[in-house]
């Protein structure tokens, strides 16, 4: 009996399963297959670190943007102010004649160094004052404009006016236009240091302070004396304009016209 020929061996295992024996492999993951793995890794990689730097510069874009933003906001103000300043008192507010001033007024002054306690209620012969009695100490030099939840007593201010200041009385309701405008013109006076030509104040006047002249929003108010001799009473004033509308313009003439040095005080701060 013929036997058929036993199958030979395949070559490369010895444990007679035919597969044949891989080659060219490192021993660290292995040839081809490998390569592109670790190829791939180092894309992904790359491509995060691109996207995280992208961001990164995105986020410190929005960052300078918002900053500049920022900063840029007061300089604008700053610059705003500037340009104020730099036109003058002189154009803010109406014209000289558009804010129907009446002729100044001049009444006899009095309370000339009379003090009063503080919190003793003064009856003033004008309404806004003009001159009278007043407390012992004056309104700060350093604020020029007062709304009706910060505005002193008064008696404190009309010291004020004995020191020579320049007081804007303005209708506690008046219409915001005038009082923006007012306080437009106190911001051309310095507070830095102190300058006896910088004395102004704006200050509101209520019903409950008493009667404002009909039709007018501003009465620009002055105690006025003799320089060459400022403690005689005899000679002191008190002088008054009342103003339909706040003109910067009317305020420069009228501080033009009564400057601090004729005042009963006018070295008082």
């Amino acid at each position: 009996m013929t036997h058929a020929p036993m199958p030979k061996p395949s070559a490369g295992r010895n444990d007679g399963s035919g597969a044949p024996p891989r080659t060219g492999g490192s021993g660290k993951g292995g040839g081809k297959d490998g390569g592109s793995r670790r190829d791939r890794l180092a894309s992904f990689e790359k491509a995060r670190k691109a996207e995280q730097r992208r961001r990164t510069i995105l986020l410190l874009g929005i960052c300078v943007v918002v900053a500049a933003a920022l900063l840029a906001y007061p300089v604008y103000l700053v610059a705003k102010d500037s340009k104020v300043t730099a036109a003058g008192l002189s154009a803010i507010g109406a014209t000289l004649a558009d804010a129907g001033c009446d002729p100044v007024q001049e009444n006899q002054a009095t309370g000339n160094q009379e003090h009063v306690a503080e919190g003793t209620k003064v009856t003033y012969d004008q309404s806004p004052p003009d001159s009278g009695k007043h407390y012992p100490s004056p309104a700060a030099f350093t604020k020029h404009f007062y709304s009706t939840d910060d505005r002193p007593q008064l008696e404190t201010l009309v010291h004020n006016l004995e020191h020579g200041y320049t007081i804007a009385w303005y209708r506690a309701d008046a219409p915001a236009e005038d009082v923006n405008a007012l306080r437009q013109a106190a911001g051309t006076f310095g507070s830095e240091t102190y300058d006896p030509s910088q004395k102004f104040i704006a200050a509101p006047y209520s019903s409950t302070d008493g009667a404002f002249p009909d039709g007018k929003d501003v009465v620009l108010a002055r105690w006025t004396a003799n320089p060459q001799n400022p403690s005689d009473q005899t000679q002191q004033k008190g002088v008054r304009q009342s103003c339909t509308k706040v003109s910067g313009a009317a305020i420069t003439d009228f501080m033009a016209k009564y400057p601090v040095a004729n005042s009963p005080e006018p070295n008082g701060a």
